[in-house]
Formats: structure tokens, C-alpha cells, sequence
């Protein structure tokens, strides 16, 4: 058999295998975890489209412990940072300290490696620190490097960051930077579980219940399902469609809507777009196809968008939420024939 017809069977078991492992990571997970099934979608989408997201849920949701439950299923080391008011970068990045040799006396800079040098990062609260501070996970989230005293250390892949943040106390807080925000994938929002949930959750936590994880897939395998999404195909009128949703969203494009400009004071930029796609990649093979469709985009645009789209003092005013300008998009975005691959 020549290369060019073993290729498709090889790129086909590779989606199964990752389908396989994206059910087995969620029964791994809902061991300990009730309910909360779209945000652990979401979340295992960014994974296998290497992206990070934002976590936005009040105390108390478990957002932790599905993280943390998360990184024992793929078999990936796992810190936490609690951010404050005090942290400081290097107390992310690490720093370069002076070690001496006992024997001889010689003394040399070592550099201590701070918590970012893991595979999945818990920014727990990120909103609760300085601007300087957030910054450090800057080049860490785009390019999977830290540099420290001109010195750049690769970090482990596959790297992800799932940062928290409190949307009640705004008190003491700063607001993340749009250069920032614009890193993560998804904004991902953790609501209240419904009460037969809430039920089995009190019933589990205030019992014998135990449940221990076992790893079902490790970081290799990961990497290959990665890759694997990045070979899915895109037909033409689905990349019109991200084209058009996205820029339809900037007020100062020419052709923009009259509504976007008296509601929407900042649209999302390119990376909007390559998220996009990206996310629906992913979402086609779990849904079992080996193309990416306008239902896929549709689905995760709410994720990929609200956190880049910045309402004007008008639409807050009218108590207009950015999920409703993000519907509105959707609906007024003209969609062409679906085509068969």
C-alpha cells in the first residue's frame, strides 16, 4: 500500500484514539466531580486545541478540583498560585540565586525554578494581583518559554494555564489587561450545579466517598491528539463564516452595523478567528467527523468571544450582557450552503 492511501487510515485511528481518550479523561473526572459537564467540555477542548482559559465562577464550584482532577487523569504535574496583592514575578517564573561549593568555596548563580514550570498552572484569583505580575505568564502562555536574567528556559510540554477569577468582589482587584485576556482560549463560566447535583454533592463530600484517579493517557499522547486536530480540514464557507463573525464585531469597520457601534466599544482581533477554527476542529472530531462545520463555530463562539468583545458605557447602561451581543452576531451573520467534503 503506497503512503499517500495509508496516511487517512492513520489520521482516522488517530481521531479515534482521541475520542477515546476525551471519554475516558471525562470518566475519570466525574468520579469526583458531579455535573459541570459543559465546563469540563470546554476545558478538555482548549487541551487538545493547546490553548488556556479563564475560569470565571464564585467560590465553591469545584473549580480547583476539577483542575487539579483533570491534570491526574492526563498524568501531567499539576501547581497551583494563589495570586495576591504581594506575589511578585519571580515568585512564578523562579529566580537566580547564589549557590556555593562547599568543598572549593566557588561560588556560581543557580536558577531556583519558580511554580510555572509545570505542565498545567492553577492561576487561582489571577484578578486579585498587580498588572507586573500578570505579565509574567505573558511569554509563558504564547510561547512556552520563561526568560530570567537574559537567559530563556523552555517550559515542559504540553503547558497549559487555567486561571480563576471572582466575578462577585471586584474590590481589591485588577482587571486583567486585553493583551492578557486575549491569551486564553476561552472564558469559561462556572454556574451553580441544579439541585439534584447540588444533592449528590453534599451527599458524596459529607460521607465515606472516596475515589482515587488513575491516569488514562499520558503527555505524549496528548501532543499527538494535538496534532491530529491541526490535520482536520476547513471547508471555504466555515472560514468565511469565522471571518465574518469576527469582524462583524469591530465597530470601526467600515461595513459594521449601527448597533455594534453604539454597543460594542472594542471587537476581537485576528486570534478571535484562529481560536475559532481551532476550537471547532477539535468539537467536529468529537462529534465524529473529520471536517469542521458552522454548528462547530457556532457552539464555541460564546466561549471564544466574550472576553474579547469590550461593551460601551451604553450597552452596560441597558444591562445588555456580552452572551446577548454575541447571539445577536450569530443571528445576523449570513451563512452560504453547507458543501460535502
Amino acid at each position: 500500500m503506497s503512503p499517500a492511501k495509508k496516511k487517512p487510515i492513520n489520521d482516522e485511528e488517530m481521531a479515534q484514539k482521541l475520542v477515546l481518550a476525551y471519554e475516558k479523561i471525562k470518566a475519570q473526572v466525574h468520579q469526583v466531580i458531579v455535573g459541570q459537564d459543559a465546563v469540563l467540555d470546554q476545558l478538555l477542548i482548549a487541551m487538545l486545541a493547546r490553548g488556556h482559559c479563564l475560569l470565571e465562577g464564585v467560590p465553591g464550584l469545584a473549580k480547583t478540583l476539577m483542575i487539579r482532577s483533570l491534570a491526574q487523569a492526563i498524568e501531567l504535574s499539576f501547581r497551583r498560585i494563589q495570586f495576591t496583592p504581594d506575589l511578585m514575578p519571580a515568585d512564578i517564573t523562579g529566580t537566580d540565586i547564589i549557590q556555593e561549593d562547599k568543598k572549593t568555596g566557588h561560588r556560581e548563580l543557580v536558577f531556583d525554578k519558580g511554580p510555572i514550570f509545570s505542565q498545567i498552572i492553577l492561576a487561582d484569583e489571577i484578578n486579585r494581583t498587580p498588572p507586573k505580575t500578570q505579565a509574567a505568564l505573558l511569554e509563558a502562555m504564547q510561547e512556552h518559554d520563561v526568560t530570567v536574567g537574559g537567559k530563556t528556559y523552555h517550559l515542559e510540554e504540553p503547558f497549559f494555564v487555567l486561571a480563576t477569577q471572582n466575578p462577585i468582589e471586584q474590590e481589591g482587584t485588577y482587571p486583567l489587561p486585553e493583551a492578557q485576556r486575549d491569551r486564553f482560549l476561552f472564558q469559561i463560566i462556572v454556574d451553580y450545579p441544579t439541585r439534584e447535583e447540588e444533592r449528590q454533592i453534599v451527599e458524596q463530600t459529607t460521607s465515606t466517598f472516596e475515589s482515587k484517579l488513575e491516569p488514562v493517557i499520558d503527555g505524549p499522547s496528548l501532543i499527538e491528539c494535538q496534532e491530529t486536530v491541526r490535520k482536520v480540514p476547513v471547508p471555504d464557507h466555515v472560514y468565511d463564516f469565522v471571518l465574518e463573525l469576527v469582524r462583524s464585531a469591530r465597530p470601526k469597520e467600515e461595513n459594521a452595523a449601527a448597533w455594534v457601534k453604539d454597543l460594542i466599544d472594542w471587537g476581537p482581533g485576528p486570534r478571535a478567528c484562529q481560536q475559532l477554527i481551532l476550537g471547532a476542529k477539535v468539537r467536529a472530531l468529537l462529534n465524529g467527523r473529520f471536517h469542521a462545520r458552522i454548528e462547530d463555530v457556532t457552539a464555541l463562539a460564546h466561549p471564544v468571544l466574550r472576553h474579547r468583545i469590550v461593551p460601551t458605557f451604553n450597552a452596560e447602561a441597558e444591562g445588555i450582557s456580552v452572551d446577548s451581543l454575541i447571539d445577536r452576531l450569530i443571528e445576523e451573520v449570513p451563512t452560504k450552503k453547507e458543501t460535502v467534503l
